[in-house]
């Protein structure tokens, strides 16, 4: 016999669901509490409750299961567990003030007044949730945020200014794919493009080639018979016993001087590959290409300094915005790390939390202003990359390149990227490349029309420039060795 029964059946409900469950005055517990985790599944799956399961009470609960039907509250709640719970702490609540209004009103009465509230409360928390939604699309489930917490977080102005970043999205899928690359945890369905050094590597095409053959004779190689020759080295172990014999040693000599020894036919045949204009030309194969590997952890370094202010400073947070939600969508981790001048690094993981939500919208109220110093968050990063839950991330740094880092900085990059594979992405928000960022990155994605997401001064502004690479292309022997990797093909 069980001690517990019916609250053993609380194991399966999660905390927040234990005190509605335990105190609705709807129905025996023992139904009560097997028939919240029967709608509470249902909501997760996105499907209407089952109308058996009415907590022991089908006049109560008929009524208030069709008003969740009615508002599509099923369908916003699949793979969402918190709006499931939300949804159920609701009703459960509501349910239980049919005690209260029982005195003054008809049962009947009392059943249409609670199923009226909870369609009003639900209609504007459904809208709230939605708006949530639109801006997070694509993280499954969403924060554990509370009705209350909700309403103060779309009332913000740092909300107005995620749900303003988030429109620039539809108009950058270049970075949407690019999110989709970063990290090394899984291998890429299509190998990536040969980096342009190696390309340049690649021989054009070589004329086709005959085969001539030469053939030796007397050389070691094929035996083809025998005949008569002088050549001791070839002779036949009956010619040699000859030797031996105190007569026939005289014979052996004799034989020897007329060429008439028994000796084995051996012919040597070279083949000489040669030049043949009249054959079809072929290629050499291509050097082998690294496996791809992409959908891993993601370490966002964004530059927050008082260069990036305005166009490039959107871009920066449509950059960080798509991080947190293909991390969540795709389960990789993503740490945030906002860099300006000495000393101002803010360091966050964007996490599908409530915390994780209020960091990300700090940031996109965030003001970018002050200097640029990339040496602290890219050796903050280097440390990362080093802990275990991020050995297979690549880093991705965000900024208009105007910065550099100390050789001893270059090094332990360098030696990060031969350890564990590190692979450097760098988003330029700016007109041209400079040495810092080519240093640093392994491959530079040049946002050339940056400034169509900025004011309309901006706007009115197109890029003075035909190529980011202007020191490359210009002052070729400016670059160091690392640099050297982005010079135009």
């Amino acid at each position: 016999m069980n001690l517990d029964h019916p609250y053993d059946r609380l194991a399966a409900l999660p905390r927040a669901l234990w005190l509605p469950g335990l105190v609705t005055s709807v129905g025996p517990p023992a139904r009560r509490l097997a028939d919240v985790e029967r709608w509470r599944a249902a909501l997760r799956a996105g499907q209407a409750p089952p109308a058996d399961a009415h907590f022991g009470d089908p006049q109560a609960l008929a009524p208030l299961r069709r008003a969740c039907v009615s508002l599509g509250l099923p369908a916003l709640c699949r793979g969402t567990e918190a709006l499931a719970d939300q949804v159920l702490r609701t009703l459960l609540w509501h349910l239980d003030r049919l005690i209260d209004l029982q005195p003054l009103l008809s049962r009947e009465a009392a059943l249409s007044q609670v199923t009226e509230e909870f369609l009003g409360a639900w209609q504007q928390e459904k809208g709230d949730w939605e708006e949530l939604m639109a801006l997070l699309q694509g993280l499954g489930e969403l924060p554990q945020v509370g009705r209350e917490a909700l309403r103060g977080l779309l009332r913000s102005r740092e909300w107005a200014e995620a749900q303003r970043i988030a429109g620039r999205l539809a108009q950058m899928p270049e970075i949407v794919a690019l999110m989709r690359h970063l990290g090394r945890a899984e291998r890429a369905g299509v190998p990536p493009a040969l980096p342009p050094a190696a390309a340049a590597a690649v021989a054009p095409p070589r004329l086709g080639l005959k085969a001539v053959e030469t053939r030796l004779p007397d050389a070691p190689g094929e035996l083809r018979g025998i005949r008569l020759s002088g050549r001791i080295e070839g002779m036949l172990g009956s010619e040699a016993a000859m030797l031996l014999h105190p007569v026939l040693h005289k014979l052996w000599r004799a034989r020897r001087a007329e060429q008439r020894l028994l000796t084995y036919d051996s012919q040597a045949l070279l083949v000489d590959w040669r030049p043949d204009p009249a054959a079809r030309a072929h290629r050499l194969p291509e050097p082998p290409r690294p496996a791809p590997l992409q959908r891993g952890p993601i370490v966002l370094c964004l530059d927050t300094s008082g260069s990036m202010r305005g166009a490039p400073e959107t871009l920066a947070k449509a950059v960080a915005l798509e991080a947190l939600r293909t991390a969540h969508r795709e389960r990789r981790g993503c740490v945030l790390i906002a860099f300006g001048g000495p000393g101002e690094v803010v360091e966050r993981e964007l996490a599908p939390t409530h915390e994780g939500l209020q960091a990300l919208l700090a940031l996109m109220g965030q003001v970018f202003d002050g200097g640029t110093d990339v040496q602290a968050p890219i050796e903050r990063a280097i440390e990362r990359v080093h802990e275990q839950q991020w050995t297979q991330a690549d880093l991705l740094i965000v900024s208009d390149g105007e910065f550099g880092c100390v050789p001893a900085t270059l090094d332990r990059l360098d030696e990060a990227r031969a350890r564990l594979g590190l692979r450097v992405q760098g988003v330029l928000v700016g007109d041209r490349e400079t040495l810092g960022l080519m240093e640093v990155a392994d491959h530079i994605h040049w946002v050339r029309d940056w400034r169509r997401h900025g004011d309309a001064d901006e706007r009115r502004t197109g890029s003075p420039v035909h190529s980011k690479s202007l020191t490359a292309l210009y002052f070729p022997n400016a670059l160091s060795e690392r640099a050297a990797r982005h010079r135009p093909a």
